[in-house]
C-alpha cells in the first residue's frame, strides 16, 4: 500500500506550511518516501500544478512519472465508479460537474483501484453539497484517507534544523508549571 497525495496536500504545503524556503526539509522528507515507492501522487496532479510557473511547478517537474503516476485500465475503470457514485448523490449539478473535470476523482479513482491511501488536507463535510470532497467520497466507497498532518505525524516525518534534535519541551515545561503552582500557593 502507497500514499496518494492529492493537489492540496502540495499546494498547502508550498503556500502555507512547508514554503521551499522555510522548511526545505519536508520537501526532502517526500523525495525520500517517494523513492521508497511508498508516496506518490498521479499525473493529473501534476497537470494541475504545471498550470503555475512557480517553485512547486519546478519540483513537480523534477519529480518526473516515478512520482507522478500514469493513468492505466484499472485507475479508468476505478474512474467510473467513483464519477458514477458522486452522480447518484444530492451534490448540486455544479458541484457533480466540477468533480468530474477535476484531479481529485483521478486521485481517489488511482487509490481504490490500487489499493493505496489517500492524503489531503479536505476535510469530510457530508452536510456540505456545493462541492465533493475527497474525504466524502472516500469514506463511502471504503477507500482510506488521512488528513495530512496525522499522517505526517503517523510516518515519523520530522524536520528539524541542521545538527538539531528536537528539544524535550515536556521537561522544559514541567519546572515552569511546578514554579508557577508554587508561586501561587
Amino acid at each position: 500500500m502507497a500514499y496518494v497525495l492529492d493537489t492540496s496536500m502540495l499546494v498547502d504545503a508550498k503556500d502555507y506550511y512547508y514554503g521551499f524556503s522555510l522548511c526545505p526539509g519536508f520537501w526532502e522528507w517526500v523525495e525520500r518516501e517517494a523513492a521508497t515507492g511508498e508516496v506518490l501522487s498521479i499525473a493529473e496532479v501534476r497537470k494541475e500544478l504545471e498550470q503555475q510557473e512557480d517553485e512547486l511547478t519546478a519540483w513537480a517537474r523534477r519529480m518526473g512519472k516515478d512520482f507522478f503516476r500514469q493513468e492505466d485500465a484499472e485507475t479508468a475503470a476505478a474512474l467510473r465508479r467513483v464519477i458514477e457514485w458522486v452522480q447518484g448523490q444530492d451534490f448540486t449539478d455544479r458541484a457533480k460537474r466540477a468533480f468530474a473535470n477535476d484531479p481529485d476523482a483521478h486521485v481517489i479513482a488511482y487509490a481504490l483501484a490500487h489499493g493505496h491511501t489517500v492524503v489531503t488536507h479536505e476535510v469530510d463535510n457530508p452536510d456540505q453539497k456545493s462541492k465533493v470532497k475527497i474525504p466524502t467520497v472516500c469514506r463511502a466507497l471504503d477507500v482510506p484517507c488521512k488528513p495530512a498532518f496525522p499522517w505526517l505525524k503517523e510516518r515519523g516525518a520530522r524536520f528539524v534544523l541542521d545538527g538539531g534534535g528536537t528539544p524535550d519541551v515536556a521537561a522544559e515545561i514541567e519546572p515552569l508549571q511546578t514554579s508557577l503552582f508554587l508561586a501561587d500557593s
